[in-house]
């Protein structure tokens, strides 16, 4: 099949190289039974890759199922997979098949490979190595003819460094590797996507199509794009919503986007980091998603902060804080002085009160205020909060925003499902 086919059957958008040199591996490695392992950002459309795999298989007309390993909980991801028996467990009141048998004949993807716990990540690669598999809470084996086709996120190589991803079963599941690049890797392609997007809203909503300036296309060149095609259709549908202007210009775009993630914006570099499919992962593979938490919660905080100084200063010169709270241990001031030590002149750095200023009395009010400061000040916020008071509280909005659903929630925050349900866990968490 030719990739213009291919693209017009599956409802695939791209023409860069990159995108076609992944999709033409997925048609030659269709027809065999290799096993396959699909890399790339979250959001490129990995599971695309998958059906397009299995359609274009000998395997077409038997089952296909998606499985995200990331989302099943460590104590029942085994049973899901491979079935288990009668009393095998609590609350296992009878015989239950897996996945793999359901599936049987067919194809099954396992996506987020890479959150796989270790016990079943050994029983993956009998299956794969032999065909065969045990229930749990049973001694009989069982055989199967499954194909299956993996995807991961994360950096495998660097999981296997730190002993969290076996690397014999890294080996059995990359024998035909197909990194999807991600979307900042395909900017010809931004524009078609872009339009395609607001094309398929207009239409389902009989909404007028809303047109881009270059200089807005430009704009969306140079977006980082986090969360890649996902996010994409995403700001597509929200500009058709709430922008009154059908034709967008580049300051009209420009509320969509945030400013942190435009190339040359305030979001720290990966060092190292590379635009291929692990490069999510140089800071340290499945660990990514906590330092991504880490970086929201750091930048949210300076932002905070720097608005906080603004209006304090704002205040101060009006005269309108109150002297007991300009001069509390909550809002502190950097400054340095010359010390003399040792017969020369010694910076030192000290921590003092906000407001160094006399006290006076409001004239109106009777108050006690505080004057404008004489000299510039930082302000600097105490870490009362600690960060792992913070995550909580992002989680937990989170959570309420998308009314209890791990999954956008966890989309919503950057990090996979597993993570995420960890981190209920851990704090204890109503959803």
């Amino acid at each position: 099949m030719d990739l213009r086919s291919l693209k017009q059957r599956f409802g695939l958008i791209g023409n860069s190289e990159s995108f076609e040199r992944a999709l033409q591996i997925a048609v030659d490695v269709a027809p065999t039974d290799l096993t396959t392992l699909i890399t790339g950002e979250s959001g490129v459309g990995k599971e695309v890759f998958s059906k397009i795999i299995h359609a274009l298989s000998k395997r077409k007309h038997n089952n296909f199922i998606a499985v995200n390993c990331g989302a099943i909980p460590e104590g029942t991801i085994d049973s899901e997979l491979f079935g288990h028996e009668k009393g095998a467990f609590t609350g296992a009141v009878d015989n239950r098949k897996g996945y793999f048998e359901h599936v049987n004949g067919g194809t099954i993807f396992l996506d987020e490979i890479g959150e796989m716990p270790q016990s079943t990540q050994s029983r993956l690669l009998r299956v794969l190595e032999s065909g065969e598999y045990i229930r749990v809470g049973s001694s009989k084996v069982i055989k199967t003819d499954v194909r299956v086709v993996a995807a991961t996120n994360v950096n495998l190589l660097q999981a296997i460094q730190k002993g969290k991803f076996r690397k014999d079963l890294y080996y059995r599941l990359n024998t035909v590797p197909i990194s999807v690049p991600s979307l900042r890797d395909r900017q010809e392609d931004i524009d078609l996507l872009f339009r395609k997007f607001a094309s398929d809203f207009s239409e389902r909503h009989r909404m007028e199509t809303i047109v881009l300036s270059e200089e807005s296309k430009e704009m969306l060149r140079r977006y980082r794009w986090p969360g890649n095609i996902r996010e994409l259709k995403n700001i597509a549908e929200q500009i058709s919503v709430l922008s009154e202007k059908r034709r967008v210009d580049a300051e009209e775009l420009e509320r969509f986007l945030p400013k942190a993630e435009m190339q040359g914006g305030l979001l720290p570099a990966l060092i190292g980091a590379g635009s291929g499919p692990d490069s999510r992962s140089s800071f340290g593979g499945g660990d990514m998603s906590d330092r991504e938490i880490m970086y929201k919660l750091l930048f949210d905080m300076r932002r905070d902060i720097n608005d906080l100084k603004h209006f304090l200063l704002s205040m101060a010169e009006g005269g309108q804080i109150p002297a007991e709270v300009a001069n509390s241990d909550a809002f502190r001031s950097v400054t340095t002085a010359k010390v003399p030590t040792g017969g020369h002149e010694q910076e030192q750095v000290r921590n003092e009160p906000l407001m160094r200023a006399p006290i006076v009395l409001n004239a109106h009010t009777g108050a006690s205020i505080v004057q404008a400061p004489t000299s510039r000040v930082e302000v600097l916020e105490e870490a009362s909060l600690s960060l792992a008071d913070m995550e909580r509280d992002l989680i937990q909005k989170a959570l309420k925003k998308h009314k209890g659903k791990r999954k956008y929630a966890a989309e919503d925050l950057g990090i996979s499902e597993r993570t995420l349900y960890r981190k209920i866990k851990e704090y204890n968490l109503v959803e």
